[in-house]
């Protein structure tokens, strides 16, 4: 019996230490005894339940920072992946929209600098030679008359805008009041002096030869029946002779800088939804090759967009219209 007793004592022993290293509660001491593998699963279990409840919010913590770091690392190799673009461009309207058009190509990683001339010949030398990526000031007849005259290049990778051709005031304000040894001054360059004196002919000042087009020139006035000279000058110097003559007829960006409004100033100019809207649409030129360049068609892009026309529309009073 002593020994039978000394057993038992022994065997509950051993199984209150088994309770006690597996962390057991009163509870667990009052219940019926687990064997050690069962208290082992046991822990296994509680661990893992533990592990669950705690992880997600570890997740939720740790997801906002990895978001943020992801997106700021997108920015940054978007931004390292575009680059800059340069242009040339007449002062009005042209560099103008492109000033507007800045922030809309930063939103897409591009930078634009903007670089102005003051006459028709530098801004397509320049991007002949690769010194700027392309140029905005031109409109196609011209482009095709310089590459043919000059041996360049240059190619249309996108029509932007319209600017009516107008008749301005000199010192003179009604056409019907022309006289003999009255001054007309118009642009020199082969296709704005065409465009020209068709507009002059549209407004009976002027009778051309049959067929002429954008080749005419003043050799191909066949009617002046009132005797007017026509005084040709480099396209930007039009509109500081305008208090000597008595018209000016100017493109639509010298007009505006001249303080002029197509629709409150021209005494005549060409209709939008005429044949010279498509054909002196003005253009971003670039050297062959590039048309296709990721820089240039963001440019292009930006230059079509919504909020480029409604700038133009809100801005030029009729003076430049957007291409469509």
């Amino acid at each position: 019996m002593k020994k039978r007793f000394i057993a038992t004592m022994v065997t509950a022993a051993l199984a209150l230490g088994v309770l006690t290293a597996c962390g057991g509660s009163d509870a667990q001491e009052a219940a019926p005894a687990e064997s050690s593998a069962d208290a082992a699963e046991t822990e296994d279990t509680a661990e893992t339940d533990a592990a669950q409840e705690t992880e997600p919010a570890a997740e939720e913590e740790a997801a906002p920072e990895e978001s943020e770091g992801g997106e700021a690392e997108e920015n940054t190799e978007a931004a390292e992946a575009q680059g800059t673009i340069t242009i040339a461009a007449s002062a009005t309207p042209h560099a103008e929209i492109l000033e507007e058009a800045k922030s809309l190509l930063a939103a897409k990683g591009w930078e634009l600098e903007v670089t102005v001339f003051n006459d028709y010949v530098q801004p397509n030398m320049v991007v002949e030679s690769g010194e700027f990526d392309a140029n905005y000031f031109q409109h196609i007849p011209y482009l095709d008359s310089f590459n043919a005259e000059q041996g360049t290049h240059l190619v249309n990778a996108g029509g932007i805008h319209y600017e009516p051709f107008g008749i301005y005031p000199g010192t003179k304000s009604d056409l019907t009041t022309l006289e003999k040894g009255d001054v007309v001054a118009v642009p020199n360059d082969t296709t704005n002096e065409a465009r020209a004196l068709l507009l002059l002919q549209d407004n009976g000042i002027i009778t051309l030869k049959d067929g002429v087009g954008l080749e005419a020139t003043v050799r191909d006035i066949v009617e002046n029946p009132n005797e007017i000279e026509i005084q040709e000058l480099e396209a930007a110097q039009v509109p500081r002779v305008k208090d000597e003559v008595a018209f000016v007829v100017l493109n639509g960006n010298y007009a505006l800088e001249a303080g002029f409004s197509v629709a409150k100033d021209a005494v005549a100019y060409e209709q939008a939804d005429s044949e010279a809207a498509k054909t002196y649409v003005n253009v971003i030129a670039v050297k062959e090759g590039n048309e296709n360049n990721e820089g240039i068609k963001a440019l292009v892009e930006v230059l079509l967009s919504d909020e480029i026309s409604e700038y133009i529309n809100s801005t030029y009073d009729g003076g430049v219209i957007p291409f469509k």
